[in-house]
């Protein structure tokens, strides 16, 4: 295994990676760096948590470094699907390139443009955006995008899956047609291949980790409990066996609020993130669970790739998923830079498919165990019905047609979701002008 001091060169780069702990480079580290100082296209399959970000940041910092007419201009575009991944690239960025005159900004949503368009006008050469509020930008003429000179795409399987596909095409369309392209995915569908042919030019490909595999240092254990005893053991878990910071994974943003509630009825300090939360409270959430404030974070999928944060002793999959790749994706969270670590998944009896699915894609059998709780009474505000006002009959109807939340999931005697008046049920909303 090569040294950092073998693949790079700058002074400065290199005691920014020792004084951030980082000692030796990562399979994907060592393969990828070298590729990208040629100035190659490169195909990389890889999962979050081996070290892909610095495999591109690190080497498109020194060339940048190196250029004798260095210049305050976006050079280096990176897209990628979420907003907590975009900060997180932006802020590795900064940590790598201290003391350097390289600098980075984030363009996503949840913000206010003009600050963004700010941030760029006054000099950047990083550039890391969800695609969304980056052609936003684009298209109001507030950014400009002929002076990048590498496009690097993270986790292109993830905005795809998101439906990026269009503003992904858009957006290269602004750009330079001779450029190096950086290309990674943590899966390969066509649509995948399709892409990636259409925009990359002789690429180096490099495969660290199939999707299907699980670490060796990461320990798996299926507890199959009924659905209202998940609570009591989540509980017992983090009371009796945790010591470390816990990741715990939701199918449902309401099910990410009613964890939380529950926990904090049972004095255990958590937080939700999901997509329903402001983007400051989500940003605040993962800092607490970063800096060590806080020991739990409730996730559900949307925002989990976000979170990359080295040290998670357990994961734990509060709803077994449905998907048994988002299970690898979920449970890559701990175990990570060679630590050991913890996947505790709960299943219901009905469910066991699910777990079936899991151990045929990992080629992996999880070891079992049944729980079964005691007679609990959970009040939880956040599954219960919400209260709603009826709006005023009149005008204000034909403008919002009305939907009472109290009586959701509830069905009519023809089998029709109960909505709110009877006249407004094939009103169709008018278009806002």
């Amino acid at each position: 295994m090569a040294a950092f001091s073998e693949l790079l060169t700058h002074s400065t780069l290199l005691s920014n990676l020792e004084g951030l702990g980082y000692q030796t480079p990562t399979t994907i580290q060592e393969k990828s760096i070298p590729v990208v100082k040629e100035k190659r296209d490169i195909f990389g399959i890889a999962q979050t948590g081996t070290g892909k970000t610095a495999s591109f940041c690190l080497p498109l910092i020194e060339g940048l470094l190196q250029k004798e007419n260095f210049k305050l201009i976006p050079t280096v575009l990176i897209l990628t699907p979420t907003r907590e991944l975009c900060l997180q690239t932006h802020e590795a960025i900064i940590k790598f390139a201290k003391d350097t005159p390289v600098k980075s900004c984030a363009i996503y949503g949840g913000v206010k443009q003009i600050y963004q368009a700010e941030a760029i006008n006054g000099g950047v050469n990083f550039i890391v955006a969800t695609p969304g509020r980056l052609l936003d930008l684009v298209r109001k003429g507030l950014i400009r995008l002929r002076s990048i000179e590498v496009l690097v795409l993270d986790e292109a399987d993830r905005m795809l899956d998101m439906g990026f596909i269009d503003d992904l095409n858009l957006i290269i369309k602004e750009l330079p047609a001779t450029r190096q392209t950086l290309f990674y995915s943590a899966t390969v569908p066509d649509a995948i291949r399709r892409f990636s042919k259409s925009i990359l030019q002789n690429p180096v490909f490099i495969e660290v980790a199939k999707q299907s595999t699980v670490a060796a240092n990461i320990s798996q254990l299926v507890y199959f409990c009924a659905a209202t005893h998940k609570y009591q053991l989540l509980k017992k878990i983090i009371k009796e066996e945790v010591t470390g910071p816990i990741l715990v994974f939701t199918r449902t943003k309401d099910g990410a609020d009613a964890v939380v509630e529950y926990l904090i009825q049972n004095k255990i300090s958590a937080r939700a993130i999901h997509g329903d939360k402001k983007q400051a409270e989500r940003e605040r959430s993962i800092a607490y669970f970063t800096e060590g404030s806080i020991n739990i974070l409730v996730a559900t999928d949307l925002v989990s790739r976000g979170i990359d944060v080295e040290n998670i002793e357990y994961v734990i999959n509060f709803d077994i998923p449905l998907d048994p790749e988002v299970y690898v994706h979920r449970i890559g969270r701990t175990g990570r830079a060679g630590r050991s670590g913890h996947a505790v998944t709960f299943c219901e009896i009905e469910e066991k498919h699910r777990l079936d699915d899991i151990e045929a894609l990992t080629r992996q059998e999880i070891k079992k165990l049944n729980f079964e709780g005691k007679k609990e009474v959970i009040k939880l505000k956040s599954l219960g019905p919400k209260v709603v006002k009826a709006p005023t009959p009149g005008k204000s109807q034909e403008k919002n047609p009305w939907y009472d939340h109290s009586k959701r999931g509830q069905f009519d005697d023809a089998g029709k979701r109960v909505h709110a008046h009877p006249g407004l049920r094939n009103m169709k909303k008018k278009k806002k002008r």
